[in-house]
């Protein structure tokens, strides 16, 4: 991972149980403060930035991922591409690309800023509740995909009609309908009309 100012606290050469700090924003998205990840979480939630990305195929199919069953969040659902918060002072865009190649080992070939979208979303099988003023982002993935495991349990392209099956079959994350109606219409400029989104 690069080193930059917001991640170099961050880094993974640090001690491991350094607490991970994400920003607290007012309902317009200015950032009020920092609290530690879990604590921003825990019911009923404190209102924090993330981001949510969306990256697509050449032939417009959307990349899901199903969530590691190790993760202390949302455990073995399906997602977006990816999602996450940025470190306290770094861009949303930084972050976006920081976590998509950490999860999932590749730099989009186009990444795009896809509008803002706020949320409440309670967890009903964990307890913990998705406050979030939440960046999104749309773009290109052209390069084969090395997950990490520890984050990604699964990945699948899907098209529009297939999302619509498995989203009707498989358990999915409380946000993921939310961040993904919110980035349809630059998800219909990336992807086209043909592509059915």
């Amino acid at each position: 991972m690069p080193i930059t100012p917001a991640t170099e606290t961050h880094s993974s050469t640090n001690d491991a149980a350094q607490a991970i700090l994400l920003e607290l924003v007012d309902e317009k998205g200015v950032t009020i403060g920092t609290a530690e990840k879990l604590a921003a979480h825990q019911a009923p939630g404190q209102l924090h930035r993330a981001f949510s990305v969306f990256l697509f195929d050449e032939q417009g199919r959307l990349l899901l991922q199903q969530r590691a069953l190790g993760k202390y969040h949302s455990p073995g659902v399906w997602s977006n591409t990816c999602c996450g918060h940025p470190y306290p002072g770094e861009a949303p865009f930084a972050a976006a690309a920081r976590r998509t190649y950490e999860e999932l080992g590749v730099s989009p070939s186009l990444l795009a800023e896809a509008g803002t979208v706020r949320y409440n979303h309670p967890d009903p099988a964990s307890g913990l509740v998705e406050q979030e003023f939440n960046h999104l982002f749309v773009g290109l993935v052209q390069t084969p995909l090395a997950p990490d495991p520890e984050e990604v349990a699964e990945t699948a392209f899907v098209t529009a009609q297939e999302l619509a099956e498995r989203h009707a079959r498989d358990t999915f994350s409380a946000w993921f309908m939310t961040v993904l109606d919110a980035a349809r219409p630059a998800v219909r400029e990336l992807t086209g009309p043909a592509a059915g989104w």
